[in-house]
């Protein structure tokens, strides 16, 4: 095992990630209440390739993110009512704790341990660090997603770019562009 740029291993979990119900306000409540910032945010989010239980995925997001110490944290409020992981959490249990961030650089290889297990793939996308992710219905046994993030391409600039900001953060420009 050795670990990404920020300290978390490269074969466990190096993320947190919530759905709420408004992005802007949500941050607001990480930086007053928790010290949490700044946060990088993509205003849609798409992914390129979606799909959402084998069927083509329109949904439309906001995304967030920063850091907690070395745990990155993600904030996700979709815009539209398309079908999607996000949405369906909503219905089920309203917001809050979505899903763990797993990351991996033998991304197909642990999709289908995953699937041999019995876990069914709910959300496959393409993201802006040129990776895939992969987010594993698991929630038949634990109260969240499991999502694979594949590790290269622009993982550890982006990421790594994000946690700096982090450090000694004087809470200023709490929100920040993703790119």
């Amino acid at each position: 095992m050795s670990l990404v740029i920020f300290g978390q291993p490269d074969d466990g979990i190096i993320q947190s990630a919530y759905v709420v119900k408004n992005i802007r306000e949500a941050i607001d409540h990480w930086v007053r209440d928790l010290k949490v910032g700044p946060w990088f945010v993509v205003e849609h989010f798409k992914g390129e390739d979606a799909r959402y239980r084998g069927q083509p995925s329109d949904a439309d997001s906001a995304i967030a993110m920063s850091f907690a110490g070395h745990m990155m944290i993600e904030l996700i409020q979709q815009y539209n009512d398309a079908p999607s992981v996000y949405r369906e959490t909503i219905e089920k249990r309203g917001y809050g704790f979505h899903h763990w961030g797993v990351a991996t650089s033998n991304f197909d290889r642990d999709v289908e341990q995953c699937r041999a297990r019995g876990y069914e793939l709910a959300f496959f996308a393409r993201v802006p660090s040129g990776g895939r992710v992969a987010y594993m219905d698991t929630t038949a046994h634990l109260p969240g997603m499991v999502e694979f993030i594949e590790l290269g391409a622009a993982f550890d600039p982006i990421f790594s770019r994000f946690y700096r900001a982090t450090i000694g953060w004087d809470g200023k420009d709490p929100v920040r562009s993703f790119l």
